[in-house]
């Protein structure tokens, strides 16, 4: 029975106890029902991932970790977002296929499995063909993404650092390192990597990194291992990119993202002094065009065969806001269904 995953709930590696099923909050902070704040199609994905459509990205509540930068705090954190149904789930996927996604990404739901394994096989069972792609931390234990084994085939986890001193201080989570290197050589090793040629559409958007009239490769199966530069941390993104040089270089995609941005946190005071202590261990600013060189030469070093890296830049717009019913710019994604309407 799903239900017995919350009850003395042990889905995520804190294994907290906490008895959801009766509204107990957990370190997630949220209770048994799964809950959503934003879903819409995003175009600032990877290219695999975004494509022609679009990623059908579906933002849940709640976290697993406590990640001091958080970008999307209002509802990792601070609880934005309201309960729905496998039947509203299963609705929300379809919509979202009907608008062109390419793919239903399910950002954030480390601790909602056992919900949204029945979602999936919910929407599956109405009509979604598209695949089914996996948005985390990697900060989950490998029982509960067996429950996910066969339902989703696209696997878009972070590694965001090797460091246990740091992933302490930065996540409220010492043992981040060993629980997702974990999690991510089962993903490996799970879902090799399958890869189409899709032909340009008539009314395709268009976009920086293709050519026009030109086919796009898109993702059926495999991982892209996503790890964030910390501004100040080379040497830890040197040790995480060692370790995927090592474990996963030809059976998965790197993406290391140069976007690291002090978010404007909209927070009572204690809440911010509690961030500003946790964001010490790190320079918290832009990345620097010395770093970025750095970055550009590390990455020539290591050749890996499949990698993505983002530009630097200072544009900060990106940022998201989920108290609109438009969190991102309308160039970033379209959005098509928000927790207040």
């Amino acid at each position: 029975m799903i239900q017995d995953f919350y009850s003395k709930c042990e889905q995520c590696p804190r294994k907290c106890g906490a008895d959801r099923k009766n509204g107990q909050l957990g370190f997630c902070r949220e209770p048994g029902e799964m809950r959503i704040a934003f879903a819409g199609l995003h175009f600032g994905e990877e290219p695999l991932i975004t494509v022609f459509g679009g990623s059908g990205t579906i933002f849940f509540t709640g976290c697993t970790l406590r990640c001091a930068f958080c970008q999307n705090y209002q509802i990792s954190q601070n609880g934005m977002g309201r309960q729905v149904s496998v039947q509203e789930f299963a609705e929300i996927c379809l919509k979202l296929q009907n608008a062109g996604a390419e793919n239903i990404n399910l950002v954030t739901g480390s601790h909602q499995i056992p919900k949204i394994a029945e979602g999936i096989k919910a929407a599956k069972a109405a009509g979604v063909t598209i695949p089914f792609c996996w948005n985390s931390s990697a900060y989950e234990s490998v029982e509960m993404l067996e429950l996910l084994k066969g339902l989703v085939t696209i696997w878009l986890p972070d590694l965001k650092t090797l460091n246990s001193g740091l992933s302490n201080s930065l996540f409220a989570a010492p043992d981040y390192p060993l629980v997702a290197a974990k999690a991510i050589k089962w993903m490996i090793d799970n879902n090799p990597i399958n890869i189409e040629e899709i032909e340009e559409p008539e009314d395709a958007k268009p976009v920086e990194w293709a050519e026009p009239g030109e086919p796009r490769d898109k993702m059926m199966q495999g991982v892209i291992i996503r790890h964030l530069f910390l501004p100040g941390k080379f040497e830890e993104t040197a040790q995480v990119l060692q370790w995927l040089k090592e474990n996963a270089d030809g059976k998965a995609i790197l993406s290391l993202m140069n976007q690291y941005t002090p978010v404007p946190f909209d927070e009572d005071s204690e809440k911010l002094e509690f961030r500003k202590k946790a964001l010490a261990s790190i320079e918290n600013r832009l990345v620097n065009e010395q770093e970025f060189t750095d970055i550009q030469d590390l990455l020539e070093a290591f050749d890996f065969e499949y990698l993505y890296y983002q530009e630097l830049t200072d544009d900060t717009s990106w940022l998201p806001d989920f108290q609109k019913k438009q969190p991102f710019s309308n160039k970033l994604a379209t959005p098509l269904w928000h927790y207040m309407l």
